[in-house]
């Protein structure tokens, strides 16, 4: 069997898919999820039946290859066995229990047109009060069950996509909201009360149709207005009024939309922030960039923007449904059913449209999402690509994937104004359809004039909101995307503590022992494999070797951004997955390969981690890292802004200034890995005789390739690949054994080696 399948993205220990086959098919979608969880593994899988996509996280010790293979299998299990379920329903009842599939494409119709089908018999046959009460009851029966399935259909979605561990199954726009719940009533009873003025209005000026056709309103009378020119004053009275209530009601309510809007974009963003902030480093580091700044940024504005504008838009409209029914059941029921006949029609195209278009927003989003990344990407290799002359080459790349965003985009496009457009016949098709049949009853005297003359304009209001139904739609279906991709961004697992006791940075002696560690990164052969050394309390000891050959995993162990899979990393006798994280990590100095400046100035990259420190505190700092000597040299001094990642400032510049914020931290161990690496030789030796004075009486592990940097440490560890010690010992010693550090010595003093 055929099935389309295809990867959406693949890192390390998770894949994304598009399964075309579970959209719209809730049940489908739990089936395949449940399949896929049971796979030896397979640590976690979601199938999502709104946008058609699946999320499989799984062990590292299976290849993204096999991942693939399980995959397309599944899917295909899943649906053989539903084919053999459709196959074996002839053998029941036909009117038993019909197929998902039928359900969704026949029932729903059915009910739509089924509705006015009915209405159209009522109206032909039985008492005036049966063909009222049946008519209208059949579009009424028609739109609730339309909705109440379209609903169900995405409650179900959220739930298939939150898994088992969730218990929850609110409706996502319940869960956007969260604790704003009191704001959204206040603004929905302003949004109400705008409605019922503009209403009022509206029925004002049908009143001043009947003072100038016929001389007189009867509601006018009952005011003790008899004459004509009495009645235009009082209407114009009432238009002003009505007019000057509904602007200030529409003032207020969509002043409160947009309050409530903001705040809701404000707190998701914020909290998801906070929870991307303390996300565990394997997770953060397997997801692109550029996705998680535009789940912050795109996609937290879009579910503020939902509820600034649609959600008002949306609650205006079921308020004239309310409010319309109940007048033209009791004042017009004759034409009640032919006002409201498009009612069903129009939600059933909607929804139709909502689940139709889901996969389309996706691809759509995936593109967009792409082109963002590669021009990002590109914008910061710029040096990169004007070196091989490859601008064309990129250019072209950028012109590939933003055909791919505007081709997906403008399929979306397409569906969305089909969709207006036809909402659009249905509401004019109405409209005609009411002025027919209205103005024939009032011809035969059915319907009185008085009656039919201020009613007539108000099924417009109704139909022209009708007609934003298909943007409602698409903003609600947008809504729910964005949600989706939060919300998983959300359930990545945060960083845990120790159960351990806290750690007092002031009392660490700086004891590190790696015992029979192993640790490979997810996919890829072990980068440290059964690892046992120590690193002696108040000494520099040195980390050297090959690249790949585990150097900066043990710093990432040390530091917690990685657990060891087998093995243990103590400090000071305690296990470092026992302590607080926090505690552990204000205890260690850290500087990077690729030190992080940020966007600021040049003392508060220094200052940043103790923001405390005082002015002299960070000259000092400065100058024992070498970096006060350019500093001063600068226009600004200290107060210099040195632009995005230190973009203003050479890569020795930016290393020395990274340093200076490790040695202000003062912290009782300092990881320094290639920390020096982009300075000149008179640099480097200069920043070595003032960090021996720094290093007294602390822990300080150096990893480096330029062995210069590392000749007067106590100890050096010689790396090999796979994450074992080939040599140790003292340079001397290490030189006297002719061994794999003498060699590199050699090799960079410029000698031949042996």
């Amino acid at each position: 069997m055929d099935v389309d399948v295809r990867p959406r993205s693949v890192v390390p220990g998770r894949q994304r898919w598009d399964v075309k086959p579970v959209l719209g098919r809730p049940r489908t979608a739990e089936v395949l999820a449940a399949a896929l969880r049971r796979i030896p593994g397979i640590t976690q899988a979601q199938a999502n039946p709104v946008t058609g996509g699946v999320l499989v996280r799984h062990d590292a010790r299976v290849s993204a290859t096999d991942v693939g293979r399980l995959v397309r299998r599944a899917v295909t299990l899943v649906l053989e066995g539903a084919a053999e379920a459709v196959a074996a329903a002839p053998q029941r009842p036909p009117a038993a229990e019909p197929s998902p599939r039928a359900e969704r494409g026949v029932l729903r119709p059915v009910l739509a047109v089924g509705g006015g089908v009915a209405a159209g018999i009522a109206l032909t046959r039985g008492t005036a009060l049966g063909k009222q009460l049946v008519a209208l009851g059949g579009v009424a029966a028609a739109t609730a069950a339309v909705v109440r399935k379209a609903w169900r259909r995405t409650v179900d979605a959220t739930r298939d996509l939150s898994g088992t561990g969730t218990g929850t199954e609110r409706h996502p726009l319940l869960d956007i909201v969260g604790p704003h719940r009191r704001r959204l009533y206040g603004a929905s009873a302003l949004s109400v009360a705008c409605q019922i003025s503009e209403m009022a209005l509206g029925t004002f000026l049908g009143w001043t149709a009947l003072v100038l056709i016929k001389g007189e309103a009867a509601p006018l009378m009952h005011l003790g207005l008899t004459t004509a020119s009495a009645q235009l004053w009082g209407v114009a009275g009432l238009v002003a009024l009505a007019c000057a209530a509904a602007a200030g009601l529409s003032y207020s309510s969509n002043l409160q939309w947009r309050r409530l809007g903001q705040d809701i974009e404000h707190d998701w963003r914020n909290h998801t922030y906070a929870h991307v902030q303390h996300l565990e480093m394997r997770h953060l580091e397997g997801e692109r960039t550029t996705r998680v700044a535009g789940a912050l940024t795109e996609d937290v504005r879009q579910l503020g923007a939902f509820f600034a504008t649609s959600a008002n838009d949306l609650l205006q409209l079921g308020t004239s449904v309310a409010l319309l029914v109940p007048l033209f059941l009791l004042l017009a029921p004759q034409i009640a059913w032919i006002a409201f006949l498009p009612i069903p029609v129009i939600a059933w195209l909607s929804f139709h449209y909502q689940q139709k278009v889901a996969a389309d927003y996706a691809d759509s989003g995936e593109d967009r999402a792409r082109l963002h990344s590669q021009l990002v990407n590109t914008l910061e290799a710029g040096a990169t690509v004007k070196s091989f002359c490859t601008e064309d080459y990129e250019a072209a790349r950028i012109d590939e994937l933003s055909g791919k965003a505007q081709e997906s985009s403008t399929q979306t496009d397409r569906s969305t104004i089909r969709h207006a457009e036809i909402v659009r016949v249905c509401t004019t098709s109405s409209m005609a359809a009411t002025l027919l049949i209205g103005g024939r009853s009032v011809l035969d005297g059915s319907l009185r004039f008085e009656v039919f003359s201020p009613l007539i304009g108000l099924p417009q209001m109704l139909l022209v909101r009708m007609n934003r139904l298909g943007g409602i739609v698409d903003q609600y279906q947008r809504t729910l995307a964005a949600h989706d991709r939060i919300q998983r961004l959300r359930a990545l697992p945060v960083e845990t503590d120790g159960t351990g006791g806290p750690l007092d940075a002031g009392k660490v002696r700086g004891e590190i022992v790696l015992k029979d560690v192993t640790f490979a990164y997810p996919g890829r052969p072990p980068a440290l494999e059964d690892l046992s050394l120590t690193i002696p309390a108040g000494r520099v000891t040195a980390l050297v070797g090959a690249t790949g050959s585990g150097k900066t995993t043990i710093a990432k162990l040390l530091m917690r951004f990685q657990d060891a899979q087998c093995g243990s990393v103590l400090l000071d006798g305690h296990d470092v997955r026992d302590l607080p994280r926090h505690d552990l990590r204000h205890a260690i100095g850290f500087v990077a390969q690729d030190p992080f400046l940020f966007d600021g100035t040049i003392a508060d990259n220094i200052r940043y981690g103790s923001f405390g420190a005082s002015d002299e505190a960070v000259l000092e700092a400065a100058t024992m890292a070498e970096a006060h000597t350019f500093i001063a040299t600068l226009p600004d001094g200290y107060d210099t802004l040195i632009g995005e990642r230190g973009a203003a400032l050479s890569g020795g510049q930016r290393q020395r200034i990274a340093l200076a914020r490790a040695v202000l931290k003062a912290a009782p161990v300092v990881i320094l890995d290639e920390a020096t690496s982009a300075v000149d030789n008179e640099t480097e030796a200069a920043i070595q005789r003032t960090l021996r004075v720094f290093a007294a009486d602390r822990t300080m592990i150096v990893i480096a390739h330029r062995l210069s940097t590392v000749r007067h440490a106590d100890r050096i560890y010689v790396m090999d690949k796979g994450g074992v010690v080939a040599e140790q010992g003292t340079h001397d010693e290490l030189l006297a054994r002719h061994g794999l550090y003498a060699s590199l010595w050699r090799l960079q003093a410029g000698e031949l080696a042996a």
